[in-house]
């Protein structure tokens, strides 16, 4: 899923390509896409967008007579940009072309948003759809769909503190839950919790003032970190390589590799669509932290450490 450093470089992206340019047309291609019927999709249609805003992993378009368009791309959705073209191929512009919808017949999207300078797609991997739309009317619009999580920029250590402790959460779950945090999501939160050499399974209620200060160090160090090279990546294209496994993580998508601190192979737990990866040696004492499916299964033959992990691998390689 989009985080919060792709979801800015996304903005900053669409701020340079339709800021102050008119939305031509809105087609969409999946019925599931658009959550909301009042005001109707075709009244965002000939207005000129005048903001663009974060909320949480939200996109939103403002445009002209305070409606504003919402995206929530989920797990699989990602947005495209095509320049118009005429019949010949050749790139054109608002004042010299009509514009025209440029999608691939091959791959339409979920939704195409036809602006004066180019058109944005929205497509989603996979046969779900999880992707959404909104149209919202003002600010109490938009704060119906806000999941009220705190930004973390823009908060003190009490505030963050806070926030962690209100309730007996594990450290993953707390760090990814929208309602408490914005924008982090299951790939960042492996990243901050290894650099700031914590377990993922941590309770909140648990932390002692300095480990919550390390959170919220790493929290910030790794988010703004990630969304400066991800600029850099991108540079002045349109970010087409959005993805939750990248090269240059430490832990995340990077299960058996080696940890770039200590060289231990990092670990995972996978829990439906969604994996833990952690470092045992930099986080959790040397502790294989336990599938909650294979140790229901293994029971008392679960591996409590790397070593004795690593020594039934030895015996299961031996002949005989």
């Amino acid at each position: 899923m989009p985080e919060l450093p792709d979801i800015v470089v996304y903005i900053e992206a669409l701020e340079q390509r339709i800021q102050d340019q008119t939305l031509e047309r809105i087609s969409l291609a999946s019925p599931f896409l658009l959550r909301t019927a009042l005001p109707p999709i075709t009244s965002a249609e000939g207005r000129k967008v005048v903001e663009l805003r974060r909320l949480g992993k939200r996109i939103c378009v403002g445009l002209e007579g305070e409606l504003w368009l919402v995206l929530h791309l989920m797990i699989a959705g990602r947005l495209h940009w095509s320049l118009l073209s005429d019949s010949g191929g050749k790139a054109q512009t608002a004042k010299t072309a009509k514009p025209k919808l440029s999608r691939s017949p091959k791959n339409p999207g979920l939704a195409a948003f036809q602006f004066d300078t180019g058109t944005l797609s929205l497509t989603e991997a996979g046969s779900q759809r999880r992707a959404s739309l909104h149209l919202v009317v003002g600010e109490s619009g938009l704060q119906q769909l806000d999941p009220g999580g705190l930004e973390i920029f823009e908060t003190d250590l009490e505030g963050f503190a806070k926030r962690l402790t209100a309730a007996n959460h594990t450290l993953k779950r707390a760090l990814t839950d929208p309602r408490l945090f914005s924008g982090i999501g299951n790939a960042y939160s492996d990243e901050i919790l290894h650099k700031a050499r914590l377990s993922p399974f941590k309770l909140t209620k648990q932390l002692t003032r300095d480990e919550i200060r390390r959170i919220l160090a790493a929290t910030r160090e790794t988010l703004q970190e990630w969304t400066t090279r991800l600029q850099k990546e991108a540079g002045d294209e349109f970010p087409e390589k959005v993805t939750a496994f990248r090269e240059g993580m430490a832990v995340h998508g990077r299960f058996g590799k080696p940890c770039p601190q200590c060289g231990t192979p990092v670990q995972r737990i996978v829990h439906g669509e969604h994996e833990v990866n952690y470092c045992p040696t930099c986080q959790t004492e040397g502790r294989l932290l336990a599938d909650r499916s294979l140790s229901r299964l293994l029971k008392d033959d679960w591996p409590r450490t790397l070593d004795e992990l690593q020594r039934r691998r030895e015996r299961l390689r031996q002949p005989g």
